[in-house]
């Protein structure tokens, strides 16, 4: 078998087929990249039997993109860069047959699938409402190295191909042909063939335009290859969002903006250098590990347990109609659930559905979400004051106050209602599932959901595994997340679990620094350069300092009832003269580490200064970021050494997707590797002879390191 199955017809128009064997989709390996430099030579052998070209896929998507895995064991810039200008030179060849070539997209063409398209002089595709279009590649850490970056700004200019190529914007069917990328949409693979061909008929002698005498980039000007303004800001503007921890973006500008100035050729060749740089880089292979590999095996459902039927839930009721729960009765509905949204009164419940409608209707306005589907989500949720309500529930989700008494009374008071063989889920970020099933009366339908705010855009899930959650709650605790789209992990019960525990040495970590004499400017600085979504202390007063005091307490006692203590850490003394001695408990109280001005800017407190006074020596902007990133990928190694968490692939994700731990890294378990575990635990006992014990590396991480081993395979 061939991996492109070659044909001409009577007319003399060739329908080259792409097929690997053996794979469920099409990507460019080296065995893709032979058979299409051999079905090339054969074309330009038959020339002049030949009136055109079509590209097709006999798979259910057009192409895949790249070889991930050969990208990932590619270490040898040069052989990278040599591999990249060969596929190339092939494309070149096609383009520049002189007879016209069309790309008949039966599906989705991502990255180095929609260079091949780009290469071609038409491309048309089936409109079926779920087709993908674009260049991800800096979603992992690469750019795109088949031509996409120089064809995108050749077709569209400088400054509009940016965005698409900088922030791996995926298009669909109408959005492509509003932007000429597509000449037109087929209903079905006959029709999509019929217009390829006609296309071919009418168009005998189609050439690229960048091919043709007189070429200029749209936008361009003969001083200029985009508006001045952009070229002096845009890079700045770059720098400034990603913090230079991204290779991939700062090397995508600069090949387009080098490539501009001059032919395609060179810009073509200027963009294999980038390509070759970039990928045998340390954060291009933690991206694709993580959010390729590691992604998919959670989308292939490697943590839900085995031979459990699947599960779908058509009515589901939720407690407490507090932004958790209105996000999660909101997502939800959008993926076509009924939902009983509870609170103490129906008015409750109500106002808590406007509010819905309200952040859905923004949407509408934004031109996000179309107005039919707001309905249809709305007319899906039903407030109520009345546990009866919930009558007929496949599953319960409670997402109450932190507090364990109330989470009793409420699990008592609905479950009931439950239907026959529902489930019921607790919210909670902290308190450990397995007590709080104590409440019900079928603990092994009891199970944890810990969804982030906000709900509707955060994606990740944290299903906690109770000791007496049965595999089959388990299981259909995952499909329900599935099933609203998001993005499942499994971890075992604990206090704060994996996720709240981890983000837990994030925070703390700042009110330690605060009580050494850190500028609190530079904790903040800090974190945002080690590429954190947002400072610590911003993060402290958004989620409240008086709810984080009240875990502690009730920690304390939880701790003190089990004859245990609580572990001593200088930032709850910092915590503890906030809210209680500085009356600041946070951003609800409209007061924290940052003053919140009507109709201004949130500031960091000028007072912080005066009650934390920084010392005259500060501490580097590189260590305090260390300690962020350490800290934190120290209490994952810790997490999984307990056996809170189970596989580096639910730790990785889990930190990414649900506390914001930076993509570059690919997850904490993967920095590790990225370091290697040797160097990583020689600088943690640095850092622990600095700042503290906290440091100290965990008896799995010496182990890893004396052994040589990876946590990530």
């Amino acid at each position: 078998m061939t991996a492109i199955d070659y044909a001409r017809d009577d007319q003399g128009i060739v329908t080259l087929t792409m097929d690997m064997p053996g794979q469920a989709v099409n990507t460019m390996t080296q065995a893709f990249r032979d058979a299409y430099r051999e079905a090339v030579e054969r074309i330009e052998q038959e020339r002049e039997k030949i009136i055109g070209v079509i590209l097709t896929s006999n798979k259910p998507t057009f192409f895949a993109g790249g070889d991930l895995k050969g990208l990932l064991a590619a270490n040898d810039a040069a052989a990278l860069f040599a591999r990249a200008e060969a596929t190339k030179a092939t494309m070149r060849r096609l383009e520049k047959l002189g007879k016209p070539v069309v790309a008949a997209i039966n599906g989705a063409a991502l990255g180095g699938g929609f260079e091949l398209g780009l290469a071609c002089h038409a491309r048309f595709a089936i409109n079926d409402g779920g087709l993908q279009l674009g260049l991800p590649e800096t979603t992992l850490g690469l750019i795109p190295g088949a031509g996409g970056i120089v064809r995108l700004v050749c077709m569209l200019g400088l400054e509009a191909a940016m965005p698409l190529v900088l922030d791996g914007v995926v298009l669909g069917a109408e959005r492509a042909l509003e932007l000429k990328l597509l000449n037109g949409l087929a209903r079905d693979e006959d029709e999509l063939l019929a217009e390829a061909r006609s296309w071919i008929l009418d168009n005998p002698d189609a050439s690229q335009p960048w091919d043709r005498k007189g070429f200029r980039i749209p936008g361009s000007t003969p001083d200029a290859a985009a508006p001045l303004a952009w070229l002096r800001t845009a890079p700045t503007l770059l720098m400034k969002k990603h913090r230079l921890r991204y290779p991939a973006l700062e090397a995508a500008m600069s090949a387009a903006v080098e490539g501009a100035a001059v032919d395609f050729d060179t810009a073509s060749r200027i963009e294999s250098r980038y390509l070759a740089k970039v990928a045998v880089g340390g954060v291009a292979k933690n991206m694709i590990r993580t959010l390729f590999f590691q992604m998919n095996e959670i989308k292939a459902r490697k943590s839900r347990p085995e031979g459990i039927p699947d599960a779908s839930f058509a009515r589901i009721g939720v407690l407490g109609a507090g932004l958790m729960g209105r996000g999660i009765a909101q997502v939800a509905a959008q993926r076509g659930i009924s939902v009983v949204l509870k609170d103490v009164s129906r008015e409750q419940a109500e106002k808590a559905k406007s509010q819905i409608q309200s952040g859905l209707e923004r949407q509408v306005e934004k031109g996000r979400l179309s107005a039919d589907r707001i309905s249809a989500a709305l007319a899906l949720i039903k407030p109520t004051g009345s546990p009866s309500d919930l009558a007929g529930s496949e599953l319960i989700i409670e997402a109450v106050f932190e507090d364990r008494d109330l989470k009793r009374s409420v699990t008592q008071e609905a479950e009931p209602y439950l239907a026959h063989g529902g489930i019921f889920a607790s919210n909670t970020s902290t308190l450990p599932i397995t007590g709080l099933a104590q409440a019900s009366a079928s603990p092994a339908n009891y199970v944890g959901l810990h969804f982030f705010s906000p709900v509707d855009r955060m994606p990740l899930v944290e299903i906690i595994k109770g000791a007496t959650t049965s595999a089959e709650t388990l299981a259909r605790a995952y499909d329900f997340v599935r099933q609203i789209n998001k993005t499942p992990i499994v971890v075992n019960d604990s206090r704060g679990f994996f996720t709240s525990r981890v983000f837990g040495t994030f925070t703390r970590e700042a009110g330690a620094m605060l009580a050494e004499g850190v500028d609190p400017a530079a904790i903040e600085n800090a974190a945002i350069w080690a590429g954190m979504p947002a400072g610590p202390l911003a993060v402290m007063d958004e989620t409240s300092l008086a709810l984080a005091w009240s875990v502690r307490l009730q920690t304390i006692a939880d701790l003190q009832a089990a004859g245990k203590s609580a572990p001593a850490h200088p930032h709850w003394a910092v915590v503890d003269r906030m809210v209680n001695g500085l009356k600041r408990p946070g951003r609800a109280g409209g007061r924290g580490f940052y003053e919140y001005p009507a109709g201004g800017k949130k500031r960091i407190w000028p007072g912080l200064r005066e009650h934390f006074p920084p010392s005259s020596a500060q501490i580097p902007l590189e260590e305090l970021s260390d300690r962020f990133l350490f800290i934190q990928a120290i209490e994952a190694v810790r997490c999984l050494e307990e056996k809170i968490i189970e596989s580096s692939r639910d730790a990785n994700i889990g930190a990414v997707l649900g506390i914001g731990y930076p993509r570059w890294t690919g997850g904490p378990l993967q920095y590790i590797d990225m370091i290697g575990p040797k160097p990583f635990a020689l600088r943690a006992s640095e850092l622990a002879t600095k700042y503290g014990d906290r440091f100290h590396p965990p008896r799995m991480l010496v182990q890893m390191a004396d052994g040589d081993g990876r946590f990530c395979a």
